[in-house]
């Protein structure tokens, strides 16, 4: 349960209907594998411990008792289990006289409380209203199984040695419901919801169970364990396919069906906390601060991963999604662009190309917005200007780049300027220092900015999302234009933009293919340092690391506010097969260090669209002043050494 990682299971048991003293031998052997697993929180279906068929049995004292000694059964044989369960049994309320379908919430041998459920279906298939009362309201102290228990639909259960580990339950119904009662329970600090089921299953209706499993998860912003009645359950009239769901925060991270047994994930209680804090319209109405609370304990100890971590948390790995998500970014970032250009009446977009990946990415994006604005691509001015480490490969690609998307090609050699300004500065041409490259930056940007007064253009900028995090770029170069159209796109994901277009133009023209696969071959480098032999002599991931590495933790340091154990962790899973921990820590501490002592550059940096989750503009997502300490950080770094 470290680092807030909470190993759940929804379970179905194969049962017996009627048969209590076998469903619960099912039951706890399913408890009892799943604490082999190392789960601590488990749902079972809906009425398991009699069967949700039983039809008019469930009105004789017979069966009632058997459902009775059915949970006592499973009490004591899980008295030793280190793990909290939710069985569905049905229960008799002797101060009302009634019968409700309920939840126990129950570990080592005590039961924590009883949910009952409160939509109780009666149309279509369903009967339940023949047989069971609505929870709703009712609240009481019943006898069960010698223990004195809370009969009660509002009610959680808490955690104590893992304070994010909050558990709400609802059954079935409640949940296809216009206000669920999970709702509240989240409201009321629920993070785990246990939904104990038993749908039906009919042609499309699991595509609907696994959307409304999956956005109620995301829309209350917790983790949803929906467990499923399946095999053994009466076929009289209906079918049970086991349609098991484990879901969080909008995403499903395990599903079964048609099959008994366990599906196991991992629901990360943290994340969501931290989900909640960051969302200040996440705020609880007045009833659920009534919500009573019910608390238990679990022993701390590691939770072994079986949930999904990408290692590129900013790209899909499917094809099909991967290729959709690009053309939406394109779209997003080139209707940013046309807006500016038509509100600013610009009347061209300039655009510094190096035959570089990010350059490529705002001129491909710039070539969009004029076909949105019906205007000819000739009205972006592209910029060329090599200096002492442009290479022939990427002056070349930059030419014919321009040339393909039929942008006005503008070649400045900005040699002699940058050496007069050395000459002017006393910078010597063989101290090759920060002076030595940042001196080309802004001259660039001069040139561009120049040329936009010129023509009445709008400088596009081209440095991305993972540059500014890291702080690489020149602050008053290429830190600046006038509209940063790639502010919001990592490394990793402009790669795959350009890819993208690629891929999309190989048919309509195979010589623009031809050359953004090129560019997508060349190594990335601001080519400011002098060329050796040709090629380029300065490559970006040999000094600040990989951008898989620095992509990876940008995603979970900002838009998570992960600590750096936790990130560590993940990236071990992820991307440990590439890198070994010596590696991943070295490259996270400068991660670190550059994204606190650069925040200067981003807190000055021009607009830009805002295309994904992660953005840091000082104006929007992110704010953060400029001389924040780094230090307990960086000290738990070291403590990971």
């Amino acid at each position: 349960m470290r680092d807030g990682f909470i190993k759940v299971a929804a379970a179905t048991p194969q049962i017996r209907v009627a048969d209590c003293r076998y469903n619960a031998e099912q039951i706890f052997t399913l408890m009892r594998e799943g604490d082999k697993q190392g789960v601590k929180v488990m749902a079972f279906p809906e009425l398991c411990l009699t069967g949700y068929t039983c039809g008019d049995l469930f009105l004789h004292d017979t069966l009632l008792r058997g459902a009775e000694e059915g949970l006592a059964t499973v009490l004591e044989a899980t008295r030793n289990l280190d793990m909290v369960a939710a069985v569905g049994l049905p229960v008799r309320n002797k101060w009302d006289g009634k019968l409700y379908n309920c939840a126990a919430v129950i570990q080592s041998g005590e039961i924590l409380g009883l949910v009952p459920k409160t939509a109780v279906p009666n149309y279509g298939e369903f009967y339940e209203g023949r047989w069971f009362a609505s929870g709703k309201g009712v609240e009481a102290y019943i006898e069960l199984c010698g223990q004195q228990v809370d009969l009660c639909a509002r009610r959680l259960f808490a955690c104590d040695s893992v304070p994010n580990l909050v558990i709400g339950v609802e059954i079935c119904e409640d949940l296809w419901g216009t206000q669920p009662p999970s709702g509240l329970l989240a409201e009321a600090g629920a993070t785990v919801i246990l939904n104990l089921s038993a749908s039906d299953e009919v042609v499309g209706k699991a595509e609907y169970r696994r959307s409304l499993v999956t956005g109620a998860s995301g829309r209350m912003v917790c983790g949803y364990v929906y467990a499923d009645a399946g095999e053994g359950e009466s076929t009289t009239d209906l079918v049970f396919a086991g349609h098991n769901l484990i879901a969080e925060n909008g995403s499903l991270l395990s599903e079964r069906r048609f099959a008994c047994g366990l599906t196991v994930s991992e629901i990360d209680v943290d994340r969501l906390c931290y989900e909640r804090r960051r969302m200040n319209t996440y705020a609880p109405r007045k009833e659920a601060l009534e919500i009573g609370r019910t608390c238990f304990d679990l022993a701390l100890e590691e939770t072994r991963l079986t949930r999904p971590v990408s290692p590129t948390p900013f790209v899909p790995e499917d094809s099909a999604d991967r290729a959709e998500r690009c053309n939406e970014i394109l779209k997003i970032a080139a209707l940013g662009l046309k807006r500016r250009l038509e509100h600013t009446g610009a009347k061209a977009a300039v655009v510094g190309l190096s035959g570089g990946l990010d350059s490529t990415l705002a001129i491909l994006i710039a070539a969009v917005a004029m076909k949105l604005l019906s205007r000819p691509a000739s009205d972006i001015i592209a910029v060329t200007m090599p200096c002492f480490g442009t290479t022939d490969r990427t002056r070349d690609n930059a030419v014919e780049l321009a040339g393909r998307l039929g942008a006005t090609l503008r070649r400045i050699d900005i040699g002699a300027a940058v050496r007069q300004h050395f000459k002017d500065i006393g910078q010597s041409m063989e101290d090759l220092d920060v002076t030595f490259e940042n001196g080309q930056a802004r001259e660039r940007t001069q040139v561009l900015m120049d040329i936009a007064n010129q023509c009445g253009g709008l400088v596009v900028g081209t440095g991305d999302l993972s540059e500014l995090a890291l702080g690489w770029c020149t602050y008053n170069g290429d830190q600046m234009s006038m509209y940063g159209v790639n502010a919001s796109i990592p490394k990793t994901l402009v790669r795959h933009l350009v890819a993208f277009v690629a891929g999309d133009k190989v048919a309509e023209d195979p010589s623009l293919s031809h050359v953004l696969e090129d560019i997508l071959d060349t190594p990335v480098s601001p080519e400011l340092l002098p060329a050796v032999g040709g090629e380029i002599a300065q490559r970006t991931e040999d000094l600040v690391g990989p951008y898989e590495l620095h992509d990876f933790f940008l995603y979970y340091i900002i838009r998570w506010g992960f600590p750096p154990r936790k990130v560590l962790r993940l990236a071990e899973r992820a991307l440990g097969e590439r890198y070994d921990r010596a590696v991943i820590l070295k490259w996270l501490r400068n991660f670190y260090y550059r994204f606190f002592t650069q925040q200067f550059k981003r807190s000055a940096m021009p607009d830009g669209p805002k295309v994904g989750t992660v953005s840091l503009s000082p104006r929007g997502d992110w704010r953060m002043p400029s001389d924040a300490s780094m230090r307990v950080w960086m000290e738990e770094l070291e403590g990971l050494e």
